[in-house]
């Protein structure tokens, strides 16, 4: 059956989850964190009944500090590089095991966990190897901030052009980071596997819908979720969700799905903001000049109207 036409129960304003949320409250992310946001959103969609690999990160420092865990299905740290191949290995023992008649007769879930940094770099050998073993049962989730957030606010190749963090610093022969963010949702794609998303905490139910419908396909999944970091970012806590909103419709990260290495646009922005309404509110572009900005919306510009050609070049 094509990715597209694999049915899957959607979360509407009116059936949105009830009850405790599979990861509990109490962690000790920051004040208006927008991964631990994403990440909320995505496990109270798919519930409990599922195991979920956790590399080393933000994500699992907040959550998990001896002896609590704000976990509430079975979960495992693993060490920065290797949630791929660690979430790859418990997929298929479950697999074995419901052969063998030793556990549940039915599907569940290995979800994998991690930032940027444990994703684009240090990390994707691990993830290319799971893509390309083509695990049934395997959805890898990669929460995007853009650095290496945990350990000092370092650049990652996921990091937007022009960002100043501690190691694309601005000075006299510096203006920040000066490569641009690596397209991880392309070349997890290239890899042929029937899934892959990108999504944003400030659209919640096409969030919570993505992993739902990545939970009912066959085969490996591969989810890039927009994960404002008000600490890293310099900005105020409060403008998490509304950054989550302009990144979009600014078309900076752009809402689709790969379905079968078919394009589909979530979301078309037809009249989209200038990225200076987005990037004034985030200290880290504050010394950007008005020629690296035009430099920016140029680029923003031409990607969007690749993907915009890709979608309409093979419709599902």
């Amino acid at each position: 059956m094509r990715a597209a036409d694999v049915p899957y129960e959607k979360v509407t304003a009116k059936t949105f989850p009830k009850g405790p949320d599979s990861l509990a409250s109490g962690h000790r992310a920051c004040q208006g964190c927008g991964e631990v946001l994403a990440l909320r959103l995505l496990l109270k969609s798919l519930g409990t009944d599922f195991i979920a690999v956790s590399a080393t990160g933000c994500m699992e420092v907040c959550t998990s500090t001896f002896p609590q865990s704000s976990w509430r299905m079975p979960w495992l740290h693993v060490a920065f590089e290797n949630a791929a191949a660690v979430a790859s290995g418990v997929e298929s023992a479950v697999n074995i095991l419901r052969k063998k008649g030793k556990g549940p007769d039915k599907r569940i879930p290995v979800v994998a966990v991690a930032g940027d940094g444990g994703t684009a770099d240090i990390g994707l050998q691990a993830l290319s190897g799971a893509l390309e073993r083509h695990h049934r049962d395997f959805i890898y989730v990669c929460l995007d901030n853009e650095a290496y957030m945990n350990t000092g606010i370092q650049r990652s190749s996921a990091t937007p052009f022009g960002a100043n963090t501690t190691t694309s610093p601005v000075g006299s022969h510096s203006q920040g980071q000066n490569t641009w963010k690596k397209n991880m949702p392309a070349i997890a794609a290239a890899h042929g596997v029937p899934y892959v998303a990108t999504a944003s905490p400030a659209f919640h139910l096409d969030l919570m819908n993505k992993i739902r419908r990545a939970a009912a396909i066959e085969g490996p999944a591969y989810l890039h979720v927009y994960a404002p970091c008000p600490t890293g970012w310099r900005m105020k806590p409060e403008l998490a969700v509304e950054c989550s909103r302009l990144v979009v419709n600014s078309r900076i990260f752009p809402l689709y799905e790969v379905l079968d290495g078919h394009y589909v646009l979530n979301r078309k922005i037809d009249n989209p903001i200038p990225v200076t309404d987005y990037l004034k509110q985030q200290g880290r572009f504050r010394h950007l000049k008005p020629e690296d900005i035009e430099k920016i919306q140029a680029r923003v510009n031409q990607e969007y109207e690749n993907l915009v050609k890709l979608s309409e070049a093979f419709p599902v």
